[in-house]
């Protein structure tokens, strides 16, 4: 007899039970009826959200940490880790740029702020103030400076990837000097330390759709869909020329690996979601780093490239200070020429650098902007208010999705990328096994049983 077919209700019911992508596509449709219907309720669930963070948070940095200390030690060669530094910055400097550029075409062509005729005087320039608690961005000497630890200790309590990052790298180098010889245990310790972090964010990934929920509810009561509404030019444009830049992106990913950028997005699908639903990429990064070793990248590709383009890489910020500060001008009826407008390429270069973990750092990005041309009153920034937030999806999509193609490519341009696994975990097939933590790449077409049998033999 044939088998029988499980009935809809069924395999709708399996398939959330076993599909963290279903779970959280739920949680996020779920977030957004919820925020419509009951907003003043729904505004209470953001702890969900906030709190889901705050647990991935606690873990990027000891897994940071880890993946760099054992790719450095088990590649073996410091100085081709620090070509992979200078290749990743080459390719965040010409990603933002392109950004920039795309940006600022767009927003030319389109004129999102043309016709508001805007009073700069009626605008509340103290709502920014609250909105970016009266910080303001760290100068290129405070920048560097602020990468330096103090102390070993505070730059894991606080969370400073950079920092964690130079620690790795003097970890890691000191492990190569030393040699295996002198420090045995160190490395199978550190190496081991790598996995329990890695079960612990799976542990974690359990509450994305809780999290999910929480945040698309927040955002949804407390801004509402009217706005979208009002700001509809903008928004859509800041959307198209995102999806633009991603097409470039898919192109260069093409051009330069031979692997599919659709491909890849159907791999991190959840991660994607996950990202989308809490706005921010920090909650997916120990998954998608995950993902990107599974994905044949070497470790130490993987562990140097992606974090430190949450810092130095930030393609969807990039293109929305760009337009956005096309928009305020044209709100308030200033004409900016090409040369202050080249004048912004090159001021959002440098403060765009600088605006990872900052409250309100695109506020503060554009402010530092009107004030470096000197033709935009500094409060016209408060038109954005209204609007930021419904731009957070466009930038986590943009900025994920331009690291990831950073580390394919920086890994492919320095031999650190198993293209045919790739390929193969990209198509879905079932390769030998899973990366294990700190390995090298392991060859798709190497049969499953030979490459435990040599896992054996290695430990």
């Amino acid at each position: 007899m044939p088998p029988s077919v499980p009935s809809l209700p069924r395999r709708v019911a399996r398939t959330l039970r076993t599909s963290l992508f279903a779970q959280v596509l739920c949680a996020l449709v779920l977030g957004i009826v919820v925020g419509k219907l009951w907003p003043d309720t729904a505004t209470a669930f953001q702890p969900l959200g906030d709190g889901f963070t705050r647990l991935i948070k606690t873990v990027i940095s000891p897994l940071v940490f880890c993946v760099v200390v054992v790719g450095i030690a088990k590649a073996g060669d410091l100085k081709a880790f620090g070509r992979i530094g200078v290749k990743a910055l080459i390719w965040f400097e010409v990603a933002s740029t392109a950004a920039l550029v795309i940006g600022l075409v767009a927003a030319n062509v389109v004129g999102p702020g043309k016709g508001m005729n805007v009073d700069p005087s009626s605008l509340d320039a103290a709502a920014v103030n609250q909105t970016t608690g009266g910080g303001q961005l760290p100068s290129t000497t405070e920048f560097v400076l602020n990468a330096l630890p103090e102390s070993f200790v505070g730059a894991f309590a606080e969370n400073e990837l950079l920092q964690v990052l130079i620690l790795a790298c003097l970890v890691g180098a000191a492990l190569l000097h030393l040699g295996h010889t002198k420090v045995p245990k160190i490395l199978p310790a550190i190496d081991q330390a790598q996995e329990v972090v890695f079960t612990v964010v799976g542990f974690i990934m359990r509450l994305a759709p809780i999290a999910v929920f929480g945040a698309m509810a927040h955002l949804v009561g407390n801004y509402g869909l009217g706005v979208m509404k009002t700001y509809a030019k903008l928004i859509v444009l800041c959307y198209v020329a995102a999806a633009l830049f991603v097409a470039l992106l898919a192109v260069a990913l093409r051009m330069v690996t031979g692997l599919s950028l659709w491909k890849f997005l159907r791999y991190i699908r959840e991660e994607m979601l996950l990202a989308l639903g809490t706005a921010s990429t920090e909650s997916v990064m120990p998954r998608v780093m995950q993902k990107l070793r599974r994905a044949g990248a070497r470790d130490d590709a993987v562990g140097l490239v992606l974090p430190t383009g949450y810092s130095f890489n930030l393609d969807g910020a990039s293109l929305y200070l760009s337009i956005g500060t096309l928009f305020i001008a044209q709100a308030v009826g200033v004409d900016l020429s090409l040369g202050q407008q080249i004048t912004v390429v090159l001021v959002l270069m440098l403060t765009s650098k600088g605006m990872a973990g900052i409250p309100g750092s695109a506020f503060l990005a554009l402010s530092a902007t009107a004030s470096s041309l000197g033709a935009i009153p500094a409060g016209a920034v408060a038109l954005l208010l209204g609007v930021d937030r419904i731009m957070d999806s466009m930038r986590v999509v943009t900025n994920l999705l331009g690291n990831c193609v950073a580390v394919f490519a920086v890994s492919r341009w320095e031999g650190a990328l198993d293209i045919e696994r790739a390929k193969k975990v990209l198509d879905g097939e079932t390769v030998a096994e899973d990366l294990e933590a700190g390995d090298e790449p392991v060859p798709a077409e190497v049969p499953a049983q030979k490459t435990k049998e040599t896992v054996a033999d290695a430990s």
